[in-house]
Protein backbone atom coordinates (compact mmCIF):
# COMPACT_ATOMS: atom_id res chain seq x y z
CA UNK A 1 0.00 0.00 0.00
CA UNK A 2 1.27 3.27 -0.83
CA UNK A 3 1.72 5.28 2.47
CA UNK A 4 1.41 9.46 2.65
CA UNK A 5 4.47 11.29 2.21
CA UNK A 6 4.86 12.31 5.93
CA UNK A 7 4.15 16.28 5.56
CA UNK A 8 1.54 15.55 3.36
CA UNK A 9 -1.78 17.13 4.51
CA UNK A 10 -5.80 17.49 3.72
CA UNK A 11 -6.92 20.69 2.85
CA UNK A 12 -8.65 22.13 6.33
CA UNK A 13 -12.83 23.06 5.39
CA UNK A 14 -13.74 26.59 7.45
CA UNK A 15 -16.01 25.63 9.63
CA UNK A 16 -18.94 28.23 11.19
CA UNK A 17 -18.17 29.22 14.66
CA UNK A 18 -20.33 28.08 17.00
CA UNK A 19 -21.23 31.69 18.71
CA UNK A 20 -22.99 32.17 14.84
CA UNK A 21 -25.07 29.33 15.24
CA UNK A 22 -26.36 30.46 18.56
CA UNK A 23 -26.94 33.96 17.26
CA UNK A 24 -29.17 32.48 14.76
CA UNK A 25 -31.39 30.30 16.83
CA UNK A 26 -31.81 32.50 19.52
CA UNK A 27 -33.41 35.07 16.24
CA UNK A 28 -35.58 32.30 15.09
CA UNK A 29 -36.88 31.72 18.67
CA UNK A 30 -37.50 35.90 18.88
CA UNK A 31 -39.09 35.86 15.79
CA UNK A 32 -41.71 33.30 16.43
CA UNK A 33 -42.30 34.65 19.76
CA UNK A 34 -43.30 38.14 18.21
CA UNK A 35 -45.44 35.86 15.56
CA UNK A 36 -47.57 34.13 18.69
CA UNK A 37 -47.82 37.49 20.01
CA UNK A 38 -49.20 39.48 17.35
CA UNK A 39 -51.70 36.07 16.55
CA UNK A 40 -52.72 36.81 20.47
CA UNK A 41 -53.50 40.37 19.71
CA UNK A 42 -55.35 39.43 16.74
CA UNK A 43 -57.93 37.00 18.44
CA UNK A 44 -58.30 38.82 21.42
CA UNK A 45 -59.57 42.02 19.57
CA UNK A 46 -62.92 40.09 18.46
CA UNK A 47 -63.24 38.43 22.11
CA UNK A 48 -63.09 41.75 23.50
CA UNK A 49 -65.53 43.07 21.11
CA UNK A 50 -67.88 40.13 21.60
CA UNK A 51 -68.00 40.87 26.07
CA UNK A 52 -68.73 44.75 24.68
CA UNK A 53 -71.57 43.72 22.67
CA UNK A 54 -73.25 41.44 25.42
CA UNK A 55 -72.72 44.23 28.15
CA UNK A 56 -74.63 46.34 25.40
CA UNK A 57 -77.14 43.63 25.38
CA UNK A 58 -77.20 43.39 29.50
CA UNK A 59 -77.92 47.70 29.19
CA UNK A 60 -80.65 47.46 26.65
CA UNK A 61 -82.15 44.82 28.34
CA UNK A 62 -82.16 46.67 31.15
CA UNK A 63 -83.80 49.75 29.47
CA UNK A 64 -87.06 47.76 29.27
CA UNK A 65 -87.27 47.95 33.14
CA UNK A 66 -86.66 51.90 32.47
CA UNK A 67 -89.45 52.03 30.06
CA UNK A 68 -91.96 49.76 32.42
CA UNK A 69 -91.35 52.89 35.17
CA UNK A 70 -91.19 55.64 32.60
CA UNK A 71 -95.26 57.43 32.78
CA UNK A 72 -94.94 58.12 28.74
CA UNK A 73 -94.30 54.72 27.62
CA UNK A 74 -95.84 52.46 25.31
CA UNK A 75 -94.73 49.36 27.28
CA UNK A 76 -96.46 50.46 30.70
CA UNK A 77 -99.39 51.39 28.44
CA UNK A 78 -99.67 47.87 27.49
CA UNK A 79 -98.96 46.31 30.69
CA UNK A 80 -101.39 48.69 32.37
CA UNK A 81 -104.12 47.69 29.62
CA UNK A 82 -103.38 43.89 30.11
CA UNK A 83 -104.04 44.66 33.63
CA UNK A 84 -107.28 46.00 33.65
CA UNK A 85 -108.44 43.61 30.91
CA UNK A 86 -107.78 41.19 33.22
CA UNK A 87 -109.65 42.04 35.48
CA UNK A 88 -112.78 42.61 33.16
CA UNK A 89 -112.14 38.79 32.10
CA UNK A 90 -113.34 37.63 35.46
CA UNK A 91 -116.25 40.06 35.63
CA UNK A 92 -117.46 39.42 31.78
CA UNK A 93 -117.48 35.69 32.62
CA UNK A 94 -119.62 36.28 36.41
CA UNK A 95 -122.05 38.11 34.12
CA UNK A 96 -121.96 35.06 31.55
CA UNK A 97 -120.53 37.42 28.80
CA UNK A 98 -118.41 34.52 27.60
CA UNK A 99 -117.98 35.75 23.98
CA UNK A 100 -116.50 39.26 25.19
CA UNK A 101 -114.54 37.62 27.70
CA UNK A 102 -113.06 35.62 24.53
CA UNK A 103 -112.35 38.60 22.68
CA UNK A 104 -110.57 40.08 25.74
CA UNK A 105 -108.60 37.22 26.73
CA UNK A 106 -107.71 37.01 22.87
CA UNK A 107 -105.84 40.34 22.96
CA UNK A 108 -104.52 40.30 26.13
CA UNK A 109 -102.61 37.41 24.31
CA UNK A 110 -101.69 39.71 21.19
CA UNK A 111 -100.20 42.21 23.85
CA UNK A 112 -98.21 39.67 25.72
CA UNK A 113 -96.45 38.60 22.34
CA UNK A 114 -95.76 42.40 21.36
CA UNK A 115 -93.90 42.79 24.95
CA UNK A 116 -92.29 39.23 24.66
CA UNK A 117 -90.91 40.17 21.25
CA UNK A 118 -89.74 43.49 22.27
CA UNK A 119 -88.14 41.83 25.65
CA UNK A 120 -86.43 38.90 23.16
CA UNK A 121 -84.81 41.41 21.10
CA UNK A 122 -83.87 43.52 23.54
CA UNK A 123 -84.97 47.25 22.04
CA UNK A 124 -87.88 48.91 23.62
CA UNK A 125 -91.58 49.29 21.86
CA UNK A 126 -91.92 51.68 19.33
CA UNK A 127 -95.33 53.77 19.20
CA UNK A 128 -95.67 52.54 15.18
CA UNK A 129 -95.39 48.92 16.17
CA UNK A 130 -98.18 48.93 19.44
CA UNK A 131 -100.14 51.36 18.11
CA UNK A 132 -102.57 48.68 16.58
CA UNK A 133 -102.27 46.47 19.77
CA UNK A 134 -102.86 49.71 21.88
CA UNK A 135 -105.85 51.02 19.81
CA UNK A 136 -107.90 47.64 19.81
CA UNK A 137 -107.45 46.94 23.48
CA UNK A 138 -108.73 50.34 23.84
CA UNK A 139 -111.82 49.32 21.92
CA UNK A 140 -112.44 46.54 24.47
CA UNK A 141 -111.81 48.64 27.09
CA UNK A 142 -114.47 51.49 26.10
CA UNK A 143 -117.18 48.54 25.29
CA UNK A 144 -116.53 46.86 28.60
CA UNK A 145 -117.33 50.11 30.79
CA UNK A 146 -120.49 50.70 28.25
CA UNK A 147 -121.47 47.70 29.70
CA UNK A 148 -121.18 49.30 33.14
CA UNK A 149 -118.08 46.99 33.72
CA UNK A 150 -116.60 50.40 35.61
CA UNK A 151 -115.41 49.70 39.27
CA UNK A 152 -118.16 51.93 41.39
CA UNK A 153 -120.88 49.69 38.81
CA UNK A 154 -119.24 46.48 39.60
CA UNK A 155 -118.74 47.10 43.44
CA UNK A 156 -122.58 47.29 43.44
CA UNK A 157 -123.02 44.73 41.67
CA UNK A 158 -120.59 42.19 43.89
CA UNK A 159 -122.09 43.42 47.04
CA UNK A 160 -125.75 42.66 45.59
CA UNK A 161 -124.07 38.75 44.55
CA UNK A 162 -122.73 38.50 47.99
CA UNK A 163 -126.22 39.69 49.55
CA UNK A 164 -128.34 36.55 47.42
CA UNK A 165 -125.31 34.60 48.25
CA UNK A 166 -125.50 35.05 51.72
CA UNK A 167 -129.52 34.66 51.42
CA UNK A 168 -128.96 31.47 49.51
CA UNK A 169 -126.69 30.38 52.16
CA UNK A 170 -129.51 30.88 55.59
CA UNK A 171 -132.07 29.01 52.79
CA UNK A 172 -129.61 26.23 52.81
CA UNK A 173 -128.67 25.93 56.23
CA UNK A 174 -132.58 26.40 57.78
CA UNK A 175 -133.24 23.43 55.01
CA UNK A 176 -130.77 21.42 56.55
CA UNK A 177 -131.06 22.32 60.17
CA UNK A 178 -135.21 20.94 59.55
CA UNK A 179 -133.79 17.93 57.26
CA UNK A 180 -131.10 17.38 60.25
CA UNK A 181 -134.15 17.53 62.88
CA UNK A 182 -136.38 15.20 61.18
CA UNK A 183 -133.66 12.71 60.63
CA UNK A 184 -132.90 12.93 64.51
CA UNK A 185 -136.64 12.54 65.33
CA UNK A 186 -137.31 9.40 62.93
CA UNK A 187 -138.03 5.80 65.15
CA UNK A 188 -135.93 3.47 63.16
CA UNK A 189 -137.73 0.33 61.78
CA UNK A 190 -135.60 -2.13 63.73
CA UNK A 191 -136.37 0.33 67.13
CA UNK A 192 -139.88 -0.08 66.70
CA UNK A 193 -140.38 -3.44 65.71
CA UNK A 194 -138.49 -4.65 68.78
CA UNK A 195 -140.58 -2.53 70.99
CA UNK A 196 -143.49 -4.50 68.76
CA UNK A 197 -141.81 -7.47 69.88
CA UNK A 198 -141.22 -7.68 73.07
CA UNK A 199 -144.56 -5.61 73.79
CA UNK A 200 -146.03 -9.08 72.32
CA UNK A 201 -143.91 -11.41 73.83
CA UNK A 202 -144.93 -9.85 77.79
CA UNK A 203 -148.47 -10.55 76.98
CA UNK A 204 -148.19 -13.80 75.24
CA UNK A 205 -145.25 -15.21 77.68
CA UNK A 206 -146.66 -15.23 81.30
CA UNK A 207 -143.37 -17.02 82.59
CA UNK A 208 -141.52 -13.69 81.93
CA UNK A 209 -144.63 -11.58 83.99
CA UNK A 210 -143.82 -14.52 86.85
CA UNK A 211 -140.34 -13.97 86.97
CA UNK A 212 -140.75 -10.65 87.57
CA UNK A 213 -143.10 -11.54 90.68
CA UNK A 214 -141.10 -13.70 91.93
CA UNK A 215 -138.12 -11.10 92.21
CA UNK A 216 -139.65 -10.16 95.94
CA UNK A 217 -135.81 -9.35 97.15
CA UNK A 218 -135.47 -6.63 94.25
CA UNK A 219 -138.17 -4.51 96.39
CA UNK A 220 -135.67 -4.09 98.87
CA UNK A 221 -132.62 -3.36 96.81
CA UNK A 222 -135.01 -0.85 95.50
CA UNK A 223 -135.10 1.08 98.84
CA UNK A 224 -131.59 0.49 100.17
CA UNK A 225 -129.70 3.80 100.38
CA UNK A 226 -126.70 2.07 100.54
CA UNK A 227 -126.47 0.79 97.49
CA UNK A 228 -125.72 3.21 94.22
CA UNK A 229 -128.66 3.91 92.77
CA UNK A 230 -129.39 5.55 88.84
CA UNK A 231 -132.11 6.50 87.00
CA UNK A 232 -133.06 6.57 83.24
CA UNK A 233 -136.36 8.60 81.69
CA UNK A 234 -136.47 7.07 78.31
CA UNK A 235 -138.98 5.48 75.67
CA UNK A 236 -135.58 4.22 73.77
CA UNK A 237 -135.80 0.73 74.63
CA UNK A 238 -132.21 -0.38 73.30
CA UNK A 239 -130.38 3.07 74.12
CA UNK A 240 -131.39 2.54 77.95
CA UNK A 241 -130.02 -1.28 77.38
CA UNK A 242 -126.55 0.31 76.54
CA UNK A 243 -126.93 2.47 79.15
CA UNK A 244 -127.14 -0.23 81.66
CA UNK A 245 -125.16 -2.62 80.26
CA UNK A 246 -122.31 -0.53 79.87
CA UNK A 247 -122.29 0.68 84.14
CA UNK A 248 -122.55 -3.01 84.52
CA UNK A 249 -119.41 -3.84 82.68
CA UNK A 250 -117.48 -1.52 83.66
CA UNK A 251 -118.68 -1.65 87.85
CA UNK A 252 -116.49 -3.70 90.01
CA UNK A 253 -119.72 -4.23 92.13
CA UNK A 254 -122.44 -4.90 90.14
CA UNK A 255 -124.68 -6.30 92.31
CA UNK A 256 -124.47 -2.88 94.50
CA UNK A 257 -125.63 -1.16 91.60
CA UNK A 258 -129.63 -0.26 90.90
CA UNK A 259 -131.25 0.63 87.83
CA UNK A 260 -134.81 2.94 88.13
CA UNK A 261 -136.50 3.20 84.71
CA UNK A 262 -138.82 5.04 83.97
CA UNK A 263 -140.64 4.75 80.61
CA UNK A 264 -144.34 5.33 79.36
CA UNK A 265 -147.47 3.51 79.25
CA UNK A 266 -146.42 2.68 75.07
CA UNK A 267 -142.96 1.40 76.12
CA UNK A 268 -143.99 -0.12 79.41
CA UNK A 269 -144.29 -3.70 78.67
CA UNK A 270 -141.56 -4.27 76.25
CA UNK A 271 -139.29 -2.05 78.75
CA UNK A 272 -139.95 -4.64 81.33
CA UNK A 273 -140.19 -7.65 79.00
CA UNK A 274 -136.35 -6.91 77.97
CA UNK A 275 -134.97 -6.07 81.39
CA UNK A 276 -136.46 -9.26 82.80
CA UNK A 277 -135.68 -11.63 79.60
CA UNK A 278 -131.82 -10.53 80.06
CA UNK A 279 -129.20 -10.26 82.95
CA UNK A 280 -126.78 -7.58 82.80
CA UNK A 281 -124.17 -9.27 85.54
CA UNK A 282 -126.39 -8.76 88.57
CA UNK A 283 -127.66 -5.31 88.53
CA UNK A 284 -130.62 -4.55 89.77
CA UNK A 285 -133.16 -3.06 87.42
CA UNK A 286 -136.85 -1.85 88.12
CA UNK A 287 -139.32 -0.13 85.57
CA UNK A 288 -142.17 1.96 86.08
CA UNK A 289 -144.21 4.03 83.69
CA UNK A 290 -144.83 8.29 84.45
CA UNK A 291 -148.35 7.53 84.21
CA UNK A 292 -148.89 5.75 87.23
CA UNK A 293 -147.63 8.61 89.28
CA UNK A 294 -150.78 10.43 90.91
CA UNK A 295 -149.45 13.84 91.78
CA UNK A 296 -147.96 13.96 88.39
CA UNK A 297 -151.38 16.30 87.01
CA UNK A 298 -151.72 20.00 85.41
CA UNK A 299 -152.99 21.24 89.04
CA UNK A 300 -149.35 20.50 89.72
CA UNK A 301 -147.27 20.51 86.68
CA UNK A 302 -146.70 23.82 84.89
CA UNK A 303 -145.75 21.97 81.50
CA UNK A 304 -148.97 19.84 81.86
CA UNK A 305 -151.30 22.77 82.16
CA UNK A 306 -149.31 24.60 79.77
CA UNK A 307 -150.41 21.76 77.15
CA UNK A 308 -154.01 22.64 77.75
CA UNK A 309 -153.24 25.50 76.14
CA UNK A 310 -154.64 25.99 72.46
CA UNK A 311 -151.81 28.71 71.55
CA UNK A 312 -149.14 26.29 73.02
CA UNK A 313 -150.34 22.78 71.36
CA UNK A 314 -150.52 25.33 68.08
CA UNK A 315 -147.20 26.70 68.58
CA UNK A 316 -145.54 22.82 69.33
CA UNK A 317 -148.41 20.35 67.10
CA UNK A 318 -149.36 22.55 63.96
CA UNK A 319 -146.75 24.19 62.84
CA UNK A 320 -148.26 27.35 61.01
CA UNK A 321 -147.65 30.25 64.21
CA UNK A 322 -145.38 33.18 63.53
CA UNK A 323 -144.98 32.36 59.82
CA UNK A 324 -142.25 29.90 60.45
CA UNK A 325 -140.02 32.35 61.78
CA UNK A 326 -138.66 30.11 65.06
CA UNK A 327 -136.48 27.40 63.91
CA UNK A 328 -137.85 24.32 63.92
CA UNK A 329 -135.57 22.94 66.51
CA UNK A 330 -137.40 25.16 69.18
CA UNK A 331 -140.43 23.95 68.60
CA UNK A 332 -140.10 20.21 68.74
CA UNK A 333 -142.97 18.67 71.07
CA UNK A 334 -140.35 16.09 72.63
CA UNK A 335 -139.03 19.63 74.76
CA UNK A 336 -143.13 19.48 76.24
CA UNK A 337 -142.91 14.85 76.89
CA UNK A 338 -142.90 14.96 80.80
CA UNK A 339 -139.81 12.03 80.50
CA UNK A 340 -138.06 15.24 79.59
CA UNK A 341 -139.07 17.25 82.51
CA UNK A 342 -139.49 14.44 84.71
CA UNK A 343 -135.66 15.07 86.07
CA UNK A 344 -137.10 18.16 87.91
CA UNK A 345 -139.68 15.85 90.10
CA UNK A 346 -136.88 13.08 91.41
CA UNK A 347 -137.57 13.35 94.99
CA UNK A 348 -141.42 12.37 94.23
CA UNK A 349 -140.35 9.76 91.67
CA UNK A 350 -138.00 8.48 94.59
CA UNK A 351 -138.78 9.41 98.12
CA UNK A 352 -137.18 6.75 99.80
CA UNK A 353 -133.59 7.70 98.08
CA UNK A 354 -131.05 9.98 99.42
CA UNK A 355 -128.97 10.36 96.84
CA UNK A 356 -129.23 9.39 92.95
CA UNK A 357 -127.09 9.59 89.73
CA UNK A 358 -128.91 10.88 86.78
CA UNK A 359 -128.39 9.51 83.38
CA UNK A 360 -129.39 10.46 80.09
CA UNK A 361 -130.10 7.43 77.47
CA UNK A 362 -128.05 9.07 75.09
CA UNK A 363 -125.07 8.14 77.08
CA UNK A 364 -122.42 5.10 77.25
CA UNK A 365 -120.38 4.21 80.49
CA UNK A 366 -116.88 3.41 80.23
CA UNK A 367 -115.37 3.75 83.83
CA UNK A 368 -116.76 2.33 87.49
CA UNK A 369 -118.81 5.18 88.55
CA UNK A 370 -119.44 4.39 92.37
CA UNK A 371 -116.99 7.22 93.20
CA UNK A 372 -119.48 9.71 92.58
CA UNK A 373 -121.50 8.48 95.22
CA UNK A 374 -118.73 9.76 97.89
CA UNK A 375 -118.40 13.21 96.04
CA UNK A 376 -118.87 15.84 98.89
CA UNK A 377 -121.48 18.49 97.05
CA UNK A 378 -120.51 20.58 99.92
CA UNK A 379 -124.04 21.70 100.69
CA UNK A 380 -125.22 21.65 96.93
CA UNK A 381 -127.88 19.91 95.19
CA UNK A 382 -126.50 19.19 91.40
CA UNK A 383 -123.30 17.92 90.64
CA UNK A 384 -122.22 18.50 87.48
CA UNK A 385 -119.81 19.15 84.88
CA UNK A 386 -118.73 22.57 83.47
CA UNK A 387 -119.07 23.59 79.87
CA UNK A 388 -118.07 26.75 79.86
CA UNK A 389 -114.65 26.38 78.41
CA UNK A 390 -115.54 27.95 75.57
CA UNK A 391 -118.41 31.58 75.41
CA UNK A 392 -120.91 29.59 74.03
CA UNK A 393 -121.57 27.87 77.03
CA UNK A 394 -122.38 31.19 79.79
CA UNK A 395 -126.05 31.60 80.73
CA UNK A 396 -126.09 34.47 78.22
CA UNK A 397 -126.41 32.04 75.17
CA UNK A 398 -128.95 30.25 76.66
CA UNK A 399 -131.69 33.20 78.40
CA UNK A 400 -132.98 35.69 77.45
CA UNK A 401 -131.42 39.03 79.32
CA UNK A 402 -133.11 41.63 77.70
CA UNK A 403 -135.81 40.28 79.70
CA UNK A 404 -135.81 42.05 83.19
CA UNK A 405 -136.43 39.08 85.37
CA UNK A 406 -133.59 37.54 83.85
CA UNK A 407 -131.41 40.35 84.03
CA UNK A 408 -131.90 40.71 87.49
CA UNK A 409 -131.43 37.19 89.01
CA UNK A 410 -128.88 36.26 86.72
CA UNK A 411 -124.71 36.77 85.75
CA UNK A 412 -124.47 36.90 82.38
CA UNK A 413 -121.35 35.37 82.40
CA UNK A 414 -122.00 32.51 85.01
CA UNK A 415 -120.83 29.08 83.64
CA UNK A 416 -123.13 26.65 82.73
CA UNK A 417 -123.10 22.75 82.86
CA UNK A 418 -124.13 19.84 81.27
CA UNK A 419 -127.37 17.55 81.46
CA UNK A 420 -126.86 13.71 81.12
CA UNK A 421 -124.63 12.74 83.78
CA UNK A 422 -125.52 14.89 87.65
CA UNK A 423 -125.07 13.47 90.87
CA UNK A 424 -128.25 14.71 93.06
CA UNK A 425 -128.24 14.73 97.15
CA UNK A 426 -132.37 14.62 97.46
CA UNK A 427 -131.99 15.44 100.96
CA UNK A 428 -131.24 19.04 100.27
CA UNK A 429 -133.18 19.12 96.89
CA UNK A 430 -136.38 18.84 99.40
CA UNK A 431 -134.89 21.49 101.98
CA UNK A 432 -134.13 23.66 99.69
CA UNK A 433 -137.35 22.98 97.62
CA UNK A 434 -135.58 22.70 94.02
CA UNK A 435 -138.68 21.48 92.47
CA UNK A 436 -140.80 25.07 93.45
CA UNK A 437 -137.62 26.85 91.96
CA UNK A 438 -138.60 25.09 88.82
CA UNK A 439 -141.82 25.93 89.03
CA UNK A 440 -141.72 29.40 89.55
CA UNK A 441 -139.67 30.22 86.35
CA UNK A 442 -141.59 27.54 84.53
CA UNK A 443 -144.54 29.70 84.95
CA UNK A 444 -142.76 32.89 83.84
CA UNK A 445 -142.18 31.53 80.69
CA UNK A 446 -145.58 30.42 79.45
CA UNK A 447 -144.68 33.24 76.68
CA UNK A 448 -141.07 31.61 76.09
CA UNK A 449 -139.64 35.10 76.65
CA UNK A 450 -137.05 33.73 78.95
CA UNK A 451 -136.22 30.88 76.81
CA UNK A 452 -136.99 28.77 74.08
CA UNK A 453 -135.34 25.76 74.27
CA UNK A 454 -135.46 22.56 76.02
CA UNK A 455 -134.69 21.82 79.61
CA UNK A 456 -131.77 22.56 80.21
CA UNK A 457 -132.12 26.58 80.28
CA UNK A 458 -134.71 25.75 83.09
CA UNK A 459 -132.36 23.52 84.98
CA UNK A 460 -129.60 26.47 85.13
CA UNK A 461 -132.34 28.64 86.75
CA UNK A 462 -133.23 26.13 89.33
CA UNK A 463 -129.85 25.18 89.82
CA UNK A 464 -128.14 28.78 90.20
CA UNK A 465 -125.92 28.45 93.14
CA UNK A 466 -126.88 25.29 93.88
CA UNK A 467 -124.64 23.22 90.92
CA UNK A 468 -121.05 22.19 92.38
CA UNK A 469 -118.17 22.02 89.56
CA UNK A 470 -117.04 18.17 89.54
CA UNK A 471 -113.81 16.84 87.39
CA UNK A 472 -114.50 17.11 83.35
CA UNK A 473 -113.21 13.45 83.03
CA UNK A 474 -116.41 12.23 84.30
CA UNK A 475 -118.55 14.01 81.85
CA UNK A 476 -117.25 13.91 78.09
CA UNK A 477 -119.55 15.26 75.67
CA UNK A 478 -120.01 16.41 71.49
CA UNK A 479 -120.31 12.53 70.42
CA UNK A 480 -123.32 13.56 68.57
CA UNK A 481 -122.49 16.03 66.57
CA UNK A 482 -118.49 17.39 66.87
CA UNK A 483 -115.00 15.67 67.05
CA UNK A 484 -113.84 14.78 70.73
CA UNK A 485 -109.75 14.74 71.64
CA UNK A 486 -109.03 11.45 71.44
CA UNK A 487 -107.30 11.82 75.09
CA UNK A 488 -110.95 13.12 76.54
CA UNK A 489 -112.46 9.94 75.21
CA UNK A 490 -109.99 7.66 76.66
CA UNK A 491 -110.17 9.69 80.41
CA UNK A 492 -113.70 10.22 80.24
CA UNK A 493 -116.31 8.25 82.58
CA UNK A 494 -119.55 8.77 80.81
CA UNK A 495 -119.51 9.30 76.92
CA UNK A 496 -122.48 11.51 75.65
CA UNK A 497 -124.18 11.73 72.41
CA UNK A 498 -125.62 14.82 72.41
CA UNK A 499 -126.96 16.28 69.39
CA UNK A 500 -128.86 14.75 66.65
CA UNK A 501 -126.80 12.33 65.33
CA UNK A 502 -127.21 9.96 67.90
CA UNK A 503 -125.76 6.47 67.43
CA UNK A 504 -128.78 4.21 67.22
CA UNK A 505 -129.74 6.42 63.76
CA UNK A 506 -128.14 6.78 60.36
CA UNK A 507 -127.10 9.85 60.59
CA UNK A 508 -124.94 8.82 63.52
CA UNK A 509 -121.17 10.01 63.60
CA UNK A 510 -119.53 6.73 62.06
CA UNK A 511 -116.23 6.55 63.89
CA UNK A 512 -118.12 6.96 67.36
CA UNK A 513 -120.69 4.07 66.75
CA UNK A 514 -118.23 1.15 67.64
CA UNK A 515 -118.11 3.00 71.36
CA UNK A 516 -121.94 2.80 71.31
CA UNK A 517 -122.76 -0.90 69.41
CA UNK A 518 -119.73 -2.60 71.40
CA UNK A 519 -122.41 -3.01 74.48
CA UNK A 520 -125.54 -4.57 72.11
CA UNK A 521 -125.32 -8.45 72.21
CA UNK A 522 -126.84 -8.37 67.83
CA UNK A 523 -126.92 -12.17 68.26
CA UNK A 524 -130.12 -12.07 70.48
CA UNK A 525 -132.99 -13.17 68.38
CA UNK A 526 -135.19 -10.36 68.76
CA UNK A 527 -132.55 -8.07 67.15
CA UNK A 528 -132.04 -10.08 64.60
CA UNK A 529 -135.35 -10.63 63.60
CA UNK A 530 -135.67 -6.78 63.79
CA UNK A 531 -132.43 -6.40 61.52
CA UNK A 532 -130.43 -4.75 63.53
CA UNK A 533 -126.93 -5.01 62.76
Amino acid sequence: MRRRATDFRRPVRRRVPDALWWALCFAVVLLFIYILTKGTQIESRPALSKRTYKNDRILEGLNITDELLSSDSVTRQLNDQISLAKAFVVIAKESNNLQFAWELSAQIRNSQILLSNAATRRSPLTTRESESAIRDMALLLYQAQQLHYDSATMIMRFKAKIQALEEQMNSVSEKSSKYGQIAAEEVPKSLYCLGVQLTTEWFRDLNLQKKLKDKRHTEMKIKDRNRYHFCVFSDNIIATSVVVNSTAKNSKNPNMIVFHLVTDEINYAAMKAWFTMNDFRGVTVEVQKYEDFTWLNASYVPVLKQLQDSEIQSYYFSGNSDDGKTPIKFRNPKYLSMLNHLRFYIPEVFPALKKIVFLDDDVVVQKDLSDLFSIDLNGNVNGAVETCMETFHRYHKYLNYSHPLIKAHFDPDACGWAYGMNVFDLVEWRKKNVTGIYHYWQENNVDRTLWKLGTLPPGLLTFYGLTEPLDPSWHVLGFGYTNVDPQLIERGAVLHFNGNSKPWLKIGIEKYKPLWEKHIDYSHPLLQRCNFH
